[in-house]
């Protein structure tokens, strides 16, 4: 899923202003401040879960570290550590609660990361049980190869802004499950 989009980033370069990013300016730490809306999943003193506001598929989920580090390699262990316990619990409820153990978890490092802050996502796998036109366009054609561009174009196409209903019910099914 991810391998065209990163392919996609090959050669851009960082911006300066990216490489030191102010807090301020920040997404997830505004977020982490209380000044931005979140769907939290999870939450301890290292490092929350949200539902992602334009999610790939149904439970999209984002683990923050509470700490503002744009590299996951410049990640301090605590954190990393705290990550990744946090993504194995969340990962465990989320399949719990779509009732789909298919999952992908990808963490980005500059040249394919929208917020210079590091975060995993947790992506459920499709649901072909329920398909939306595009996505039974995909499952028909599955051995028909994409092109960079089509698949690019499907990916963000299955895209939807996150209804606040139906995330306040994902969110407390979720939870329900830690």
């Amino acid at each position: 899923m991810t391998s065209f989009i990163i392919k996609a980033h090959e050669g851009r370069t960082v911006p300066k202003s990216w490489q030191s990013y102010p807090r301020q300016s920040c997404a997830f730490c505004r977020i982490l401040r209380g000044e931005g809306p979140a769907f939290k999943i999870f939450e301890n003193e290292l490092v929350v879960a949200i539902l992602d506001i334009q999610p790939l598929r149904r439970g999209h989920t984002l683990i923050i570290p509470k700490t503002h580090v744009s590299r996951v390699s410049e990640l301090p262990e605590e954190f990393a550590a705290a990550v990744g316990i946090a993504t194995t619990k969340v990962s465990n409820a989320l399949a719990q609660a779509l009732d789909n153990t298919g999952l992908n978890i990808v963490c980005n490092q500059e040249y394919a990361q929208a917020v210079p802050h590091v975060h995993y996502h947790i992506i459920p796998a499709p649901d072909f049980t329920n398909p939306k036109p595009q996505q039974a366009a995909v499952q028909d054609q599955r051995t028909t190869v994409f092109t960079r561009k089509e698949m690019h174009k499907a990916e963000f196409e299955s895209r939807d802004d996150l209804d606040d209903d139906e995330a306040r019910e994902l969110a407390s099914k979720i939870r329900a499950r830690l």
